[in-house]
């Protein structure tokens, strides 16, 4: 008789991936009831994606930033010794480690709660959210928690990440780069003129995780511009592409588990719903993009559901 996987005073143990994951959604929901707005659709899709990246995709040493966040000091050019990034609360750089690049940084509430969640940034980060002299932004530049550079134009990132992976690569450096994106940045351009970059030059050491949600801030992407076939796509311009279920933190991480070099960039698209975990959010389709409460009782029925999510989560 095969033994049994747990004893019968034994409660099993929950993915690591998913506990953070639910807790980014209470977080981002709990700050969308305080501000009365805040980009919670995007912590349903991407909440698994952004875990798994940090707990099971790239390697990263611990914060090298304080738990309060600095102070703005700044833009960085040549007569400002005091300007940072954002980087730090990724760990410090290093030959063999990742680097992080984050591109739809209206997503940046979503990053600041994973950060919190894993103890890289302090618990009350977050009350400096949006303050003037605040680097915790309401949409994230280089100076922001958790990011590298200003992408404040959809799809810089993916081309800023392929010059980094470059020079990494010409350096002889052996960690990789990996970038996080939605899918509405396929509907810009400048998109792929990167992956055409990225191609041509090789760039195997650059990986790229897509918040595939179907959504972007003017109603569904198929309405507005569809970017599907997205991975047959990416295949045409020379990618190595995985299609996944974007809440399935083993789906999400077998792509990366490869270690063999690659000359081709690695896309993970991963096909999320806008909203996983907020069945109430269904009501408010196509307007997912920014949700702000309309009325008393609307904000007293997420105020109850914020309190059975948390009453779940004991």
């Amino acid at each position: 008789m095969p033994q049994a996987s747990l004893q019968l005073n034994e409660a099993p143990t929950r993915d690591p991936v998913r506990q953070v994951a639910d807790a980014i959604r209470r977080r981002v929901l709990e700050h969308t009831l305080t501000n009365n707005g805040g980009y919670l659709s995007q912590a349903c899709s991407s909440a698994e994606i952004l875990a798994t990246l940090y707990l099971r995709v790239m390697r990263l040493g611990p914060s090298a930033a304080p738990r309060v966040p600095r102070p703005f000091a700044g833009v960085p050019s040549a007569t400002n010794p005091r300007a940072f990034t954002g980087a730090d609360y990724n760990g410090p750089r290093a030959p063999e480690l990742d680097r992080f690049i984050f591109s739809p940084v209206h997503y940046a509430l979503v990053l600041y709660s994973l950060l919190i969640e894993l103890g890289r940034l302090g618990p009350d980060a977050l009350d400096e959210f949006n303050q003037d002299g605040s680097t915790v932004e309401l949409i994230g530049a280089e100076h922001s928690p958790g990011h590298e550079v200003t992408a404040g134009s959809l799809a810089q990132a993916i081309s800023q990440a392929g010059g980094i992976a470059l020079a990494r690569r010409l350096r002889g450096e052996t960690g990789r780069v990996w970038v996080f994106m939605s899918d509405g940045e396929f509907q810009e351009g400048q998109t792929w003129e990167a992956f055409a970059a990225l191609a041509h030059h090789r760039i195997g050491n650059l990986g790229v995780y897509v918040d595939a949600n179907a959504q972007q801030c003017d109603g569904p992407m198929a309405s507005v511009m569809t970017v599907e076939p997205l991975a047959e796509r990416l295949r045409a311009f020379g990618a190595e592409v995985h299609e996944v279920d974007g809440h399935d933190p083993d789906a999400l991480a077998a792509p990366a588990e490869s270690t063999a070099p690659r000359e081709r960039p690695l896309v993970v698209i991963a096909r999320t719903d806008p909203c996983r975990g907020l069945e109430r959010l269904r009501e408010r389709a196509p307007k997912l993009h920014y949700v702000r409460f309309k009325n008393g009782q609307e904000f007293n029925t997420y105020q109850a559901l914020l309190a059975d999510l948390r009453e779940a989560a004991k």
